[in-house]
């Protein structure tokens, strides 16, 4: 019997048109046997949560290099619960200051992943935090 993929929708919220760090860790994520959808640029927090409860996701990766990571998180969050995926993996990368990581964690994110972090490294910890058992 053998597992099924790990699903992993990679999303960037907010206003921000940079994405070529989001492709490289969708791309890893594809190369290691995940299945990644990846929502493209300028995405609402309500478009966020309604691909990931249509696509039935393991896993939401959010980029976001804007700054804008403490509006966007929250609501993100709000509308993922609305939709019943309390139990999705969040994991939020791009541009973090230190001071900022505690607030995302109290709000259910629980990745945090800075400029330079190894694809590797962020694929051990999605495979570490989620049981994908049939």
């Amino acid at each position: 019997m053998s597992e099924r993929k790990i699903r992993v929708l990679v999303a960037k919220p907010g206003l921000d048109g940079h994405d070529r760090g989001a492709k490289v860790v969708a791309r890893a994520l594809r190369d290691a046997g995940m299945e990644v959808i990846y929502t493209g640029l300028r995405q609402t927090p309500e478009m966020i949560a309604e691909a990931a409860l249509q696509e039935d996701v393991d896993v939401v990766g959010l980029s976001v290099l804007s700054g804008a990571h403490l509006t966007l998180v929250p609501k993100i969050v709000d509308r993922l619960k609305e939709n019943g995926l309390d139990d999705v993996l969040i994991v939020v990368g791009g541009i973090i200051p230190a001071e900022d990581i505690e607030p995302l964690r109290q709000l259910g994110v629980r990745g945090v992943f800075g400029p330079g972090t190894s694809t590797e490294d962020i694929i051990a910890f999605i495979r570490e935090q989620v049981n994908v058992a049939n």
